[in-house]
Parts: structure tokens; sequence; C-alpha cells
């Protein structure tokens, strides 16, 4: 493997131990960060880290390798020993805060948190332990029969999602992934799906663990929390996937006592949602709505979204949609696992679903689903990217999935420089460079050409994956990260889009530089692009030191 590929310095690229190699500590672990304002790394975990400046080392003559774990720039080099101590090689200015301990002995330095500081390390062979992290990062697969610059981007890939792993600890039963080791930090229900479609080409166990490890959070009543650290739940939810994600690792890898031990967690949390989020007993449900302007519905994940701006009770199209696929797939885990019952139940509620998304939230004037306002008593005016979802789960018929199809050729709605933008181009009084104000986020394109495929629309799906595989290439080569989201009208770079109102760089009003379902989503539309059908078989991650 060409680590040399890893070699483009830029400010928002995240550094720390990976839950693969062994234990991390949710209060303790180290996160660097490399730094916007000078060439080194803010240590952004613990608080009040402070910073580490390379004294010899230009990006521009240097030769760089900078991987999640370990780094060589210039004449300098380091790797994390743990998930609490980092050891450098090279001529350093080290601005240490109160929660970190710093140890020099020659050319030599150990950076740990306080707590957990252990001197002795400072005499491991730095090579060594740089050895040990290039290993697992060896371990991932390079298909042969890419591009360049598809292998240098899927490496990095590979090298961000082994920061997001986190080991088990407090609440957390199982290995689990977060969006970035900071500033999100906790794990996220929907990300954790997405983070396993990708890593589900990797390893099928680890891939099981992640989605069992939110599903394992869900209450005695079958609610599932958005977010969770090792101590604390959220008390609101999120998108409902996790039987999707269930159903993509058992097409690989089939094992009926994992989605056994599921299935009493998915048919709960999907009974909550019915139970718990249709206000009005229509039979549709709606997002949890809020007051905080800069995120209206984080329960929807959409958080800043215009569907949510003046609107209270809001049947959603994604909601509905999520629902409805989530029911049918669980009518074919029931069929499996012999509950018949169950079956007929998931069966008819998916149906039921489909029929009151196509009577109250299908737009014939427009060709495209919108929501539905209760309190006022109408459909709502925005044109979201949430409309394209009812494709998921069945709902349109062959020619309604035309009518939608045809938006991504429409000037008027959805083509746009990079496609999907997060609501239409006729909706501009409502755009703006915010989020889900009109940038474009992976996680939607990679639902949509699922969608797509669903009714045979595959030159379309093909058309998105190839085009958001070259941004997402694209982008990173030129800034050396995964963003959050990226802008529609390719008018602003990723660095410069606003982020809940402003733009801020080090703060969360700014898109995030490391961010999870970026890379395990490229990972997924890599392996799953139709010029690279070649199916590999990869199970040698390793975890713990341990082969899964």
């Amino acid at each position: 493997m060409d680590f040399d590929a890893l070699n483009i310095w830029g400010p928002g690229q995240i550094f720390a131990f990976s839950g693969l190699d062994g234990k991390t500590i949710f209060d303790s672990s180290l996160v660097l960060r490399t730094a916007f304002e000078f060439l080194g790394f803010e240590i952004k975990h613990p608080e009040n880290g402070g910073s580490i400046k390379f004294l010899n080392f230009n990006k521009n003559t240097d030769n760089i390798t900078l991987a999640g774990d370990f780094f060589y720039l210039g004449k300098n080099k380091g790797a994390f020993v743990d998930s609490c101590h980092l050891l450098i090689e090279g001529k350093l200015q080290i601005e240490a805060g109160n929660s970190i301990k710093v140890l020099t002995t020659n050319n030599q330095t150990l950076i740990g948190e306080r707590d957990h500081f252990c001197p002795e390390l400072i005499n491991r062979n730095i090579d060594e332990v740089i050895h040990e992290r290039r290993q697992q990062l060896q371990k991932f697969p390079i298909p042969t029969n890419l591009s360049q610059n598809t292998k240098r981007t899927l490496l990095k890939a590979y090298s961000q999602l082994r920061t997001q792993f986190c080991s088990p600890e407090g609440i957390i039963k199982k290995l689990w992934t977060t969006p970035d080791r900071w500033p999100h930090r906790r794990m996220w229900l929907w990300d954790s799906v997405f983070h396993a479609v990708g890593v589900r080409h990797l390893n099928i166990k680890v891939a099981r663990e992640i989605i069992s490890a939110i599903l394992e959070l869900g209450g005695k009543d079958g609610f599932i929390p958005l977010d969770a650290s090792p101590y604390k739940k959220s008390d609101v939810t999120q998108p409902p996937l996790l039987a999707l994600g269930v159903r993509l690792i058992q097409e690989i890898e089939p094992d009926r006592e994992w989605l056994k031990a599921c299935y009493p967690f998915l048919k709960g949390y999907i009974e909550w949602d019915l139970k718990n989020r249709d206000s009005n007993g229509s039979g549709l449900v709606e997002w949890r709505i809020e007051k905080n302007e800069n995120c209206r519905s984080g329960e929807s994940g959409m958080d800043n979204s215009p569907r949510f701006d003046v609107a209270t009770q809001l049947e959603a199209t994604d909601f509905n949609a999520f629902l409805s696929m989530e029911c049918e797939i669980l009518a074919d885990f029931a069929t499996e696992l012999g509950f018949s019952k169950d079956a007929i139940l998931w069966e008819k509620r998916h149906k039921r679903l489909n029929q009151l998304i196509n009577e109250k939230l299908w737009n014939a004037k427009e060709g495209f689903y919108f929501d539905y306002d209760i309190d006022q008593n109408k459909m709502s005016e925005v044109m979201a990217s949430s409309g394209f979802l009812p494709l998921l789960c069945g709902a349109p018929t062959q020619q309604q999935a035309a009518q939608i199809a045809a938006q991504l050729n429409n000037p008027q709605t959805f083509k746009t420089a990079f496609a999907v933008s997060s609501i239409a181009s006729c909706c501009d009084k409502y755009y703006s460079k915010d989020m889900w104000r009109g940038p474009v986020w992976i996680n939607i394109n990679w639902l949509i050409v699922r969608g797509l495929r669903r009714y045979g629309f595959n030159s379309e799906a093909d058309i998105l994956v190839s085009q958001t595989i070259a941004e997402l290439e694209k982008m990173y080569l030129k800034y050396g990260v995964f963003f959050e989201f990226y802008d529609d009208r390719a008018e602003v770079a990723p660095p410069e889009l606003l982020r809940k109102g402003k733009n801020i760089p080090n703060s969360f009003h700014q898109v995030f530089h490391e961010f999870g379902w970026s890379a395990t989503l490229y990972i997924d539309f890599v392996f799953e692009n139709n010029q690279y059908k070649t199916k590999l078989k990869v199970n040698n991650l390793t975890v713990g030191g341990v082969m899964a």
C-alpha cells in the first residue's frame, strides 16, 4: 500500500488512536487536529489541551505522510502508542494545557493525558509504534482496477475511518463509531448505519457490532436515542434506517442468529415511532420540531432545513418513507424468522404508509413529494431533497417515479453543478450556503441512488454515483479531508460554507472537515459502482490486535 499517497497537508484533519487497536477512554483519549493558523496540531481533546508546532517542517517542500494515527512531516514523525499517549520524534514547540503532560528525552517527546500519563512509554521505539499503526491500515483492501485518484482517496477514507472507532465503554457494550472524534465524539443513530454500510465491505463482524451498539441502547418501550455517549443518552430519536443497515449486512453474509437478536430491537423501535410521532392519528408521522432557529429539527437529521422554518407539525416525506421501507424490510425478516403474524402486520403497515404518502404528500402538478403542514392544513411550498426518498419504499408508481427522476435533469429544480441540492433551485428565497438550505449531503445522494435503482433508473443512478465520487475525490485531493457537506452550485469552497448561520473557523459554525459518512459512503460507492463490480470477500480487519 502506497502510504505516500496520504501526502496532503491541510487544516482540520483528525488524529486519534483507533478503537480497532485497543481501549479508548471517552473522557481522556487524546484527539488532535491539523491546525488552521500554524504548521502543527491543536490538541482538541481533552479540553484546553494545547498545541504542537513543528519548527523544521515546510509543507511545500518536505515529504508528508499524514494518516489518522501516525505521520511523517519532513524530519518529524509520530504515532499513537495508545489512546492517551502520542510519541513524537522531531523539533517541536509545545504549549500544554492543564489536561496534558509532556516528557522529552533526547529527540523523542511523549505527550499524554494527565490522569493516565505513563512516563515509561517514552522508551518505546517510535519506528516500531509507527509500524504497528501502518500494519493495521495495510489490512484494508485497495482494488487494483481503480484510478490513481480513487486509490488515493480510498486510502484516505480508510485512514479516517479508523479514527472513528471507539471501544466498548459504559452503557455502550460493543465497538462503536462516531461521526468524528471531535467535535461530535458521541455515537449517532443514522450515522452508525451509514458507517456500517461502508464497513460491511471490509469486515462483516465489525459492521454488525456498529449496528448492535446502537440497537442495544433501545429502551423497554422501544425508543432508540439520536445519540449517546458511554454515560448519557439523548431524549429524541433520529431517522429510522437500522433495518436497512441490517439487511445490507445480511446481503453480504447472512447470519440468522444475529438477525434474530436484532429483530426485537428493530421491531420495538418502529413500534415506538408509530406510537409517538403521529400526533393527529392520521397514520403519517412527523419529526419533532424545536424552537432553535439554527436547529429546528435535529431529530430529522436535516437540522436547519427551510422545511421546518414556520411549521410546528409536519407530516414528513422522508420520515414516512423511511418507516415504510423499514416495515417492508421487517416483513421480510419476520418471514425469514418464522414470525408469520408479524410478517402480515409489517406488510400491512408498509402498504398503508405507501397509500397515505401518495394520498397526502404527492404533488401531481410538480411531479414530486412535499411535506404536509398539519397546522396550516396544506402542502408545504418547500421542494426539498427529502421528496426523492419515497422511491426507497416503493410508494410511487412507475410513472410517478419517472417524474421524480426527471427532476435531476430539470435546471429549475435539482439539476445543479453538483447534485443533489438539499432544496430545489425554484425555492431560491429559502436558499443559503448553509447546511440543509442548499448544499449537498453525501448520505442523501446515497439514499437517492438506492431509490433510483429500485425503479430501474440505473443510468440516472450511475451518473449521480460518478458525480459524487468525482466531487469527493476532487475536494480530498485539494484539501485532504472528507467534508460534511458540499456546495451544490460549485460557487463556494467547502471550508467557506456556512454552518448554522455563520462561518467561524475552529468552531461548530464551520463545515466539519473529517466527517464520517462522507468517507464510509464513498467506500460503498466505490465498491458498489458498476465500474468496479469485482466482488472482494475481505475479512481481515483487526480488532484489538486480534483477527476478527
